[in-house]
């Protein structure tokens, strides 16, 4: 399987170059355009974060209930995958580590990758984003979706960003929601609201665009319905 990622990073594209025999799953409507002779099902996916309570615990994330699976028979092929946004696509070897990934980051994974749901507790809720996140291991390749493009930061210590800017940490890393500034009043009135405070030693993908921000500004604008 070869991959590469095109038109990075507003507008980012996966092309997926498949040998005979392989398989691919991904995002229900992930798929932009593929090779003929590729067969495409829908599955709620077997073993560790399967099955049908998989599924409705991928819902209670933000994804669908449902997976895509692509694969190959006898001939190789190709097929282009995109995120729901505007946005980067980051691909991540897994390392037995394994990831965390918010709600709606996860666009497609090669066999042998589990993904499962992960309760963050009240920290989570309170910080304004979803209380569930992504708990991804096993082996293989993920790739990752985000709004806007997507940046590394090496963490060995500590730091913050801002809770709407994160597409997915190592669990090596710990976290805390805390306010920005000095005040919790300060805070809120900056704009600023709630940060995720890492310590430890790992990797942290960050997106440079903020999807509530961006859903809560054009939303105000937009006509009621009816």
């Amino acid at each position: 399987m070869e991959l590469d990622i095109l038109h990075q990073p507003d507008s980012a594209i996966a092309h997926v170059r498949m040998d005979p025999q392989e398989e691919l799953t991904a995002e229900a409507g992930a798929m932009v355009a593929m090779s003929a002779d590729i067969q495409a099902s829908t599955t709620l996916r077997k073993g560790k974060g399967g099955g049908l309570m998989g599924g409705l615990k991928r819902m209670l994330a933000g994804e669908s209930l449902f997976l895509s699976v692509f694969r190959t028979a006898s001939s190789s092929g190709e097929i282009y995958l995109a995120p729901k946004l505007m946005g980067d696509i980051l691909p991540y070897q897994l390392t037995p580590t394994g990831l965390v990934v918010q709600s709606t980051g996860y666009m497609a994974s090669t066999p042998g990758v589990t993904i499962d749901l992960g309760f963050q507790g009240l920290k989570s809720f309170f910080s304004g984003e979803s209380i569930f996140w992504l708990n991804i291991g096993g082996e293989g390749l993920v790739m990752l979706s985000a709004f806007g493009g997507i940046y590394e930061v090496e963490v060995d210590g500590e730091y913050i960003v801002d809770t709407g800017h994160i597409v997915a940490f190592e669990k090596s890393l710990q976290f805390s929601i805390t306010k920005a500034g000095g005040s919790w009043i300060g805070a809120f009135l900056g704009g600023e609201g709630l940060v995720m405070h890492f310590t430890g030693k790992g990797k942290l993908y960050c997106q440079t665009h903020n999807p509530g921000a961006f859903g809560q500004l054009v939303g105000g604008k937009l006509p009621p319905r009816g």
